[in-house]
């Protein structure tokens, strides 16, 4: 292949091209006539390297992190890179056949600034030397073409909505996901004062208020505006309120609204409404609308994601009869117990098996509830109390000697006098090198040693 026919034949094309996707393919197009290569364009288009054009391979990224494979280190550095063995380069991403080498060069704007990359992978050994040359040159005419047309392309509002949906699925909390949701329906909407708005009893409460706007509604807007908003769906406002009658927004009108668009969030029953408004006369796209729709509704989905995940959370850390609540699940306390200072109390409570037998579960599980908030009541702060099955607690307690431990369990003891009950309390010190489990066994045949001897009493473990 003659060299500089292929850079001819690029050139000639390129000044046909008259946007700059155009321009891409028609690089790409004239490099996969002269290789069989997998051949792709990347520009970088506001935080990631998105694939413009591609050829010879049946699958392609549609975008990479600009630190991410070949291609986000040719785009970072600036420099050309040459991989003769793919499999020994950190920064190799695998995807479709085998590949035997590869060269990435930065695309370049007139300045020098990196505006993407030109990857060209082989699944046979060829003259990288050559084709390093040539992709540079190829490389450098197509960067002289984008900015001729203007640089590479702004983000499109679907790529847009994209980011901001992946960023709304990563959200970790409700006050990020909220955040996540005010920056995006700006961004998407074009207008400057996003708020989630839920009608209450006695008007209604708005999320994420920002600027003069969001507080002026903060004082005016009334449920009965947010439920109208939300009466039958979707709507936005096609002209300025002074001229057109705006009945039924009053408020809205009052504080300054000239433009809004308003989705409902959510099923029926919360009555939550995305408002999104504007002091300037705008007439919002009927498409931008349905973006603006499709991230409430993401917004909800990932809403409900995240209470769905409190709530197990809140499963896994508490004990649904009884209401005793914790950081994390007794084994993980346990795990962290500290030798010769932590202290595990076994608590049975005496002849239960008898309270279910003769005024049934029922009556059992009232018992249950009842002597957990006794036993609660005599920890003291940092102290944790688990029910680990049936009439079975666990008290996990830092001391300093195991005389105080002893102590905390004639309190427990006493506690559970007051409520008509007695129980048997066996303690056990974490001993240094020994297994939580087994300090639990020490404190298990401990409190057995209190039921043989009559029952309602605390015993320490021996040594």
């Amino acid at each position: 292949m003659p060299p500089e026919l292929l850079l001819s034949e690029v050139t000639a094309r390129l000044t046909t091209a008259t946007t700059v996707q155009e321009a891409c393919a028609v690089a790409v197009s004239a490099i996969s006539r002269h290789t069989p290569a997998m051949i792709a364009t990347l520009l970088h288009v506001h935080d990631r390297l998105r694939c413009v054009a591609a050829a010879g391979s049946w699958q392609v990224y549609s975008s990479i992190r600009p630190e991410d494979g070949v291609a986000g280190r040719a785009f970072t550095s600036g420099k050309t890179q040459v991989v003769s063995a793919v499999e020994t380069d950190p920064d190799y991403i695998s995807l479709g056949p085998d590949v035997a080498a590869e060269v990435c060069t930065p695309i370049l704007d007139l300045s020098g600034r990196s505006v993407g990359a030109l990857n060209i992978e082989w699944t046979y050994p060829v003259d990288l030397d050559l084709w390093r040359g040539l992709a540079e040159q190829v490389a450098e005419l197509l960067g002289e073409r984008i900015a001729q047309l203007g640089g590479p392309p702004a983000e499109s509002r679907g790529e847009r909505l994209l980011r901001h949906a992946m960023a709304l699925t990563a959200a970790g909390s409700d006050r990020e996901l909220l955040s996540t949701v005010v920056e995006a329906a700006r961004d998407v909407s074009g207008l400057s004062t996003p708020v989630l708005a839920v009608p209450t009893r006695v008007g209604a409460r708005l999320y994420g208020v920002d600027g003069p706007l969001g507080e002026r509604l903060r004082v005016r807007l009334s449920a009965r505006t947010v439920a109208r908003a939300r009466q039958h769906g979707t709507s936005y406002t096609i002209g300025d309120p002074a001229r057109l009658d705006a009945h039924g927004f009053e408020e809205l009108v009052e504080a300054g609204v000239r433009s809004m668009i308003a989705v409902p969030v959510g099923p029926v029953d919360i009555g939550a409404v995305l408002l999104i408004v504007d002091e300037g006369m705008v007439t919002p796209a009927p498409e931008t609308v349905n973006l603006v729709e499709l991230l409430a509704t993401q917004a909800w989905t990932c809403l409900d994601r995240l209470t769905t995940l409190e709530h197990l959370r809140e499963r896994a850390t508490s004990d649904p009869l009884t209401g005793l609540r914790h950081q994390g699940s007794f084994g993980e306390r346990i795990a962290r117990a500290t030798p010769d200072r932590t202290a595990l109390l076994a608590i049975d409570v005496d002849q239960f098996k008898n309270i279910n037998d003769t005024y049934g579960h029922q009556a059992g599980d009232q018992v249950l509830v009842e002597m957990a908030r006794a036993l609660q009541s005599a920890l003291r702060q940092g102290d944790e109390l688990y029910r680990i099955g049936g009439d079975e607690f666990v008290a996990v307690v830092d001391v300093a000697r195991p005389d105080e431990a002893t102590g905390i369990g004639e309190r427990l003891a006493a506690a559970a006098r007051t409520i008509g009950r007695t129980i048997s309390v066996g303690v056990a010190l974490r001993r240094s090198g020994e297994a939580p489990e087994l300090t639990l066994r020490r404190a298990d045949a401990a409190l057995y040693d209190v039921k043989r001897e009559g029952r309602d009493g605390v015993r320490l473990a021996g040594g």
